[in-house]
């Protein structure tokens, strides 16, 4: 073989050799491992219970990590409500999480549930009083439990403190029970934002009820 088939043989060799070892470092290697799983958007669920979730061993190859099935094993906790989870090179996997926000109490099966924004039971935690949610049948899919939910989770705090009972038949007529006596009749959960803007302007004004159904257009009686 001539000294250049040589020379280019060599080189071949030498590049093939590189990619194997590159190839080795970061699909078997430990060096390139999970060394940490950073955790971010939790505020109630321990950061080490989420890794716990996660169930990723030290070390395990970074590139290797099956980023979906981990996803997926920590959104089955039930305090979560949504995860992604992404490569953070050279060693960290970076999870950030959505928890369940509580948003109304249930009255079903002979007793009180926690619901979140979608309806889903969990855990109560007992940080600020909720209202309760009256519905003619409460399910996943039903208009007015749709409605009354959307309302109730859209509430900013100084009024969602007021309210004693969310109410809705359809969902159209979505009315807030306050725990005064006083009641506010919300329509849909359209402009949600803005009618509670609207509507705690009002309640400084004398009045058993507050129509802000449509906000351009509002009523006190």
């Amino acid at each position: 073989m001539s000294p250049p088939a040589w020379r280019t043989a060599l080189a071949v060799l030498l590049s093939c050799g590189v990619v194997g070892a590159a190839a080795w470092l970061v699909f078997f290697s430990p060096v390139l491992g999970v060394r940490d799983i950073a955790v971010s958007g939790n505020s109630l669920l321990p950061a080490e219970r989420i890794r716990q979730a996660a169930a990723v061993p030290d070390h395990e190859p970074l590139a290797t990590v099956d980023l979906d099935q981990v996803r997926r094993r920590i959104s089955a906790l039930p305090e979560i409500e949504s995860a992604r989870v992404e490569r953070n090179w050279p060693g960290t996997l970076v999870v950030h999480v959505v928890e369940r926000r509580p948003v109304a109490l249930v009255q079903w099966g002979g007793r009180t549930s926690v619901v979140d924004r979608h309806g889903v039971a969990m855990e109560p935690t007992g940080v600020v009083p909720l209202p309760t949610l009256q519905v003619p049948r409460f399910a996943s899919g039903d208009p007015a439990t749709g409605a009354a939910l959307a309302v109730a989770a859209g509430l900013p705090d100084d009024l969602a403190r007021k309210v004693r009972a969310v109410r809705a038949t359809t969902a159209r007529d979505v009315t807030l029970a306050l725990s005064d006596g006083r009641t506010i009749m919300w329509g849909g959960a359209e402009r949600t934002g803005e009618k509670a803007r609207v509507a705690l302007t009002l309640l400084r004004r004398p009045g058993d009820s507050y129509d802000v159904s449509s906000p351009d257009v509002v009523s006190v009686k």
